[in-house]
């Protein structure tokens, strides 16, 4: 072996170096392929697959979720705008509920308005009537003057009388002057408050009626948005859950299909190994086999063809080739373990 600088030069029983060295390369190769290839072709093959389809199914996940987050916020904003648009809605039917109970307040109002401006209009057109009854009678009779007045009086108290009446007569005309005026005055400010009435009240209720409408229609379309973001979302869902599923099943096949090669790569490189602690081509190389062998140029000695110094390293006792099997074994293991074959001159 090589853990020192000696080399065993002395082995009769040994084959040839072209042999030993020809074997000792195949030994190497065939382990090198034992810890690279852990499957056969087909299981390589199948792994590249399942592999392949895996990254592209995670890739395809991701852009799923993005979609599917997407989707949630596109719904969540439908609902909001549906909610809001429905609260807006509840609130305008409300007030189209006060603005027809305005309305009906004021029909009633209009009519009490009517019925003042009829009684008005009566009384108007009495006053109207005995205006023109007196103006008639003035014009029959024609207006005493007040010199006809002086003239025609019989004293004094007579005079005064006559005085009194004619002043009577003409507040009396003023007076119906001014009542027909006045109540005329008046109908014609309740039949403008009570139209002015009528026509605001239409109005407000054709403004609440058109924006209800508008808002109902927001409504139904934030609605129809929300239907389609949540099936689009639970589509994208379903999906993303199936992708997932295979994705775990993929995986475990991966990991069985490696488990497999794993135990059937370490079954064939122990079977390389057989009842020794390293590969069985090496032993034959180094000793046949044999534990009592000795190379009496360099000391080393047992079957795994050990230097004393590097027994002694590895805590053995008294020379290579005079120990158990268990202790050569043993210590050949530990050797391996830190070296691997190029502690070897046969695996060089």
């Amino acid at each position: 072996m090589s853990i020192s600088t000696e080399r065993n030069t002395l082995r009769p029983w040994a084959p040839s170096r072209t042999v030993a060295l020809a074997a000792a390369s195949l030994l190497a190769a065939l382990i090198v392929a034992a810890l690279l290839a852990i499957s056969s072709p087909a299981q390589a093959q199948s792994l590249e697959t399942l592999n392949q389809q895996i990254s592209e199914a995670r890739v395809e996940a991701q852009a799923l979720a993005a979609d599917v987050d997407a989707a949630t916020a596109a719904l969540a904003g439908a609902r909001d705008r549906a909610a809001a648009s429905s609260e807006r809605e509840f609130e305008l039917t409300a007030l189209l509920a006060g603005g027809r109970e305005r309305e009906a307040r004021l029909a009633t109002q209009s009519a009490a308005a009517q019925r003042r401006l009829e009684a008005v209009r009566k009384r108007l057109g009495r006053a109207v009537d005995a205006l023109s009854a007196r103006l008639v009678a003035i014009y029959k009779s024609g207006e005493p003057s007040a010199f006809e007045l002086l003239l025609g009086a019989d004293g004094y108290d007579d005079l005064v009388s006559r005085g009194d009446v004619l002043r009577r007569i003409e507040d009396s005309d003023a007076r119906l002057a001014a009542r027909v005026r006045s109540l005329r005055a008046d109908a014609r400010a309740k039949a403008e408050t009570a139209q002015r009435a009528r026509q605001a009240a239409a109005l407000l209720n054709a403004r609440l009626r058109s924006a209800r409408q508008r808002v109902a229609g927001v409504r139904a379309q934030a609605e129809s948005e929300a239907r389609v973001a949540g099936s689009a979302r639970d589509s994208q869902a379903s999906s993303l859950a199936s992708l997932r599923t295979n994705v775990q099943a993929w995986t475990r096949d991966v990991e069985r299909l490696q488990q497999v090669s794993t135990e059937n790569a370490q079954g064939e490189v122990i079977s390389w190994f057989g009842d020794w602690a390293i590969p069985q081509a090496i032993v034959m190389c180094e000793s046949g086999g044999n534990y009592s062998a000795l190379n009496p140029s360099s000391g080393a000695g047992g079957a795994y063809q050990i230097l004393p110094s590097t027994w002694a390293a590895y805590g053995g006792k008294g020379a290579p080739h005079r120990a158990s099997k268990t202790e050569q074994d043993r210590i050949a293991a530990l050797i391996w373990r830190d070296s691997g074959p190029s502690a070897w001159v046969c695996a060089g």
